[in-house]
Formats: C-alpha cells, sequence, structure tokens
C-alpha cells in the first residue's frame, strides 16, 4: 500500500507539472483558494469579486483595468465536473436585487472558473494579440482547512489536546461531564458512541456561536452527507493504557483514523493541494467583539491554518519533485465598512499582528504574503456626529435584526494592536479600558450604473496582490 501511495503520488505530481507547462504556454489557469472561518464572508466576496471583474468600473487598484489591458470577463464551465457549481448569479440576484439579503455560508466545496481577455504589457506587446487567462476560484469551508492539522496528529493526542484545551470554557462542561462519567476501557457501545458524539457536536456549535475558532473537527459542523456516519461518530475521551479491543476507546480510535484518511486526506488531495493563490478572510472585529480569549484563539487559529499550506514559488522541477505550492496568501480582515475610514489603518495594524507568526513562516519558505483590510460589499455610509463635544466618526446602516436604520459607533481601536493581543496572550477575562461593539448590518439597496460591479472597500487592492501579475 506505501509504495502503491509513493506511485500515485508521483504520477499526480508529474501530470499536475505537465498540466502546468501546457497552460503556461498557451492558456494558463489561477487556481485561487477562498476560505475563512465562520461568518468570514467567503460567500460574499466571491460573488462581489467576480462581479467586479465582469463590470471593472470599481476596479481601478487592479493594473490591468487601470492600465485598460483588461478587456473582458465571462463565465465558463469549471474544470472540475464532480465539484458543484459556485451559485454565482442567485447569490448576485440576492445581494441587488428589490429586497437585498446576505446569500448562506458556504457548506462545501464549490468552484467557479471566470475567462479574462488580456492585452500583454511589456516590450512584445505591440506584436502580440490578447490572451485567455482562467481564473479558477475554489470555495471551502475554513473549519475543514483547520482539519488539515489532524492529519499528523494520533487520536490519544488529539484527544489530550481537545481536553485540556476546553477544560475551562463554560460550554464545554455537558460534554466534559459526559466524557468523565463514561468507562472508556468498557466494551464499544454504539448508543454510548452516538451519544458522546452529539454531546461533543454539540459543544462545536456553541463554542462556535461564543466566538472561538478551534472548532475541529469541522465536519461536525457541516456533516453534509456524512451525517451520522461512524467516520463523524467519535469524541475525544480521556486516554487509558488499558483499554483492550473492541472497546469504546478502541472504535473510538478507529473512527478518528477513518476520518482522517476518508475524509481529510480526499479534501487534500483533491482540492487543497492543487490551490496557486489563497485568500485567508477573518472577521477581525466580531473576535475583538468577544473578548481577549476569542482573539488569542483567532490568532492561534490563523497560525495553525498556515502550518498546513505548502508556501513557496512554483518551478517545473520543484512541481514534479515536491508537489504545486502556494505561491501568494492574502490575510484580509473583512466587513471593513462596519467602520469609518479613519479606523481602517487600526484594523489593518490589528490584522497584520494577528497574522504575523504566519506570514513569517510563510515569507522564509518563499511566498508572497500580505494583510489587508476590506469590505466585499459595502453596507454602509459614513458621518461625524457630535457626542459630548468631540465628533465621533460613525457608520450608518440598516440592522439587519430590525430592519431598522441606525447610526453606529463601535469603539476606538488602538492605535497599538499590543493593547488587544497582550492583554488576549495573558489570559484576560475582558477589556480593561475599551469596549467594542459589533453590529450586523443588512446590505444596502443599490443602484448600479452601468459598468459598475457592487462597492466595495479595498477589493481591487485584494486582486492587485493576488493574480495582478498573472494578467501582465
Amino acid at each position: 500500500m506505501g509504495l502503491s501511495s509513493l506511485a500515485d503520488g508521483v504520477m499526480r505530481s508529474v501530470e499536475t507539472a505537465g498540466a502546468s507547462l501546457s497552460e503556461s504556454l498557451f492558456e494558463p489557469s489561477i487556481r485561487l483558494g477562498v476560505t475563512g472561518l465562520a461568518r468570514a464572508g467567503k460567500t460574499v466576496f466571491i460573488t462581489s469579486l467576480v462581479a467586479n471583474l465582469r463590470d471593472r468600473g470599481r476596479m481601478v487598484q487592479l493594473s490591468a483595468v487601470r492600465d485598460g489591458r483588461l478587456d473582458s470577463a465571462f463565465l465558463q464551465p469549471q474544470p472540475d465536473d464532480t465539484v458543484p457549481r459556485f451559485d454565482f448569479e442567485n447569490h448576485l440576484a440576492a445581494l441587488t436585487g428589490p429586497r437585498p439579503f446576505w446569500p448562506n455560508s458556504t457548506r462545501a466545496v464549490s468552484e467557479l472558473r471566470l475567462s479574462l481577455r488580456v492585452q500583454p504589457s511589456g516590450f512584445l506587446s505591440g506584436f502580440q494579440g490578447p490572451r485567455t487567462v482562467h481564473l479558477d476560484i475554489v470555495d471551502y469551508p475554513g473549519e475543514w482547512l483547520l482539519d488539515l492539522a489532524l492529519l499528523d496528529k494520533s487520536y490519544r493526542g488529539w484527544s489530550e489536546e481537545v481536553l485540556r484545551r476546553i477544560d475551562a470554557r463554560e460550554e464545554a462542561q455537558p460534554y466534559l461531564a459526559q466524557a468523565a462519567s463514561t468507562d472508556a476501557t468498557a466494551p464499544h457501545d454504539e448508543v454510548q458512541a452516538q451519544d458522546l458524539a452529539a454531546a461533543f457536536a454539540a459543544y462545536l456549535q456553541s463554542a462556535r456561536q461564543a466566538g472561538y475558532y478551534d472548532c475541529t473537527p469541522g465536519r461536525f459542523l457541516l456533516p453534509g452527507d456524512l451525517a451520522g456516519s461512524p467516520a463523524l461518530t467519535f469524541a475525544p475521551l480521556p486516554p487509558s493504557d488499558k483499554a483492550p479491543r473492541r472497546s469504546l476507546l478502541r472504535e473510538m480510535e478507529r473512527r478518528f483514523e477513518a476520518y482522517k484518511s476518508k475524509v481529510v486526506k480526499p479534501f487534500f488531495r483533491d482540492h487543497f493541494a492543487r490551490i496557486d493563490r489563497q485568500v485567508v478572510l477573518v472577521d477581525a472585529l466580531s473576535a475583538i467583539n468577544s473578548g481577549p480569549r476569542a482573539v488569542e484563539d483567532l490568532r492561534h487559529a490563523m497560525t495553525d491554518i498556515l502550518s498546513v499550506f505548502r508556501p513557496g514559488r512554483n518551478g517545473f522541477l520543484s512541481q514534479i519533485l515536491r508537489g504545486k505550492r502556494v505561491e501568494k496568501i492574502l490575510f484580509a480582515a473583512t466587513k471593513a465598512d462596519h467602520l469609518h475610514h479613519r479606523k481602517h489603518p487600526q484594523l489593518t495594524a490589528i490584522i497584520e499582528a494577528l497574522t504575523r507568526e504566519a506570514r513569517d513562516r510563510a515569507r522564509f519558505a518563499g511566498a508572497e504574503t500580505a494583510a489587508l483590510s476590506l469590505a466585499a460589499l459595502r453596507a454602509t455610509t459614513e458621518e461625524l456626529r457630535s457626542h459630548n463635544g468631540e465628533e465621533l466618526p460613525c457608520v450608518r446602516g440598516t440592522l439587519l435584526e430590525t430592519g431598522k436604520p441606525a447610526a453606529f459607533y463601535p469603539g476606538a481601536l488602538p492605535q497599538d494592536p499590543s493593547a488587544l493581543l497582550t492583554p488576549a496572550r495573558q489570559g484576560a477575562e475582558a477589556w480593561l479600558e475599551a469596549d467594542y461593539q459589533a453590529m450586523t448590518f443588512a446590505p444596502a439597496l443599490l443602484t448600479l450604473r452601468p459598468g459598475d460591479g457592487p462597492p466595495h472597500i479595498r477589493l481591487d487592492r485584494a486582486a492587485e496582490f493576488l493574480i495582478g501579475d498573472c494578467l501582465s
């Protein structure tokens, strides 16, 4: 089996490298991965990016648009016949219709191909006609990305790590009590296994709602057609060296390994390992609103996310010998429209600090990284309001829950990100001298001029970093 797997891996690498060489000579394709943890805005990001590449009036920071070299963009059938198509048309209709609403969030892998006709630049541009560059956008849940870290862990190590990490969390107490009362060395009982798995899944749902990001295994949150399968019927239990064969503990261990081999590895092989460029969307404002523990948890999650990438440059021989690598990684703090533009530098500084360790590691491996704050779809307007003799920079929008318009001041983000990260690292329970709030706005009713995509903040700068070099 080991020799067969090795041969299969070599053949896949050779095929990938050959395909890449052919594409680079004729119609190159860029495989862009889009992910983020819960509520980060992946669906809106992809929808607005595609809409704004088709109608490019708001994309002036993308050099191919600014220089007039991007002639057209059109949707084509995606190259992967077994992957669901990203439902661009219905998502765009939801955001731009007469009664706009946020589309459903990502629950599985999907894909979309946008083909771009580009006039080449440089010395020989006058002797060449336009060329086609295919942008293959792959949308996948961030929770599945965190699952890739499980590949290097044993069931025992994973259980010890999880039980230690969640020991003090209020949301975990029902599951911890049930696990503590369980005799894991007793013979396996399927009803008991299902009860434990359901209790652990309920904890993961509660933890995600509370603002935690280490909610793995990710398929427990988004099971899809695996719901109820043995591969999703396990949970962390205290280790024991006395557990015999056919015991509950041994069956949990077997199912954990099945989850890795039958669920996580195919996702890595079929989707993740083929990505060229990656954007990781981060809802940093919600983490700040949830408190120091959520911010520290987010920092760890960003480091864990980067650890599963293979960053570096893609040469022909390197793809054969080492497999495809991720050349560029963008960490983007979303929902920048929830802040007045005066506060955007602070939000950018925070996302840079949160991802510093991850970005340094990627740069060392040869990948380009960047961090910025953006809003893929702007849902607010800005205004200044007088309060106690000073002007507060506010945003105004329609509240999602009530449908009523409201002006909102979320609090003053610190100039120095360490004012947030230091108490988070130290385990503080709450912010000592500040109160941060997060609101949820509904999408605004839009009136778009011909040639303009949906309004955004720095989406064009994100596109320039991710694909600008491929459009030259």
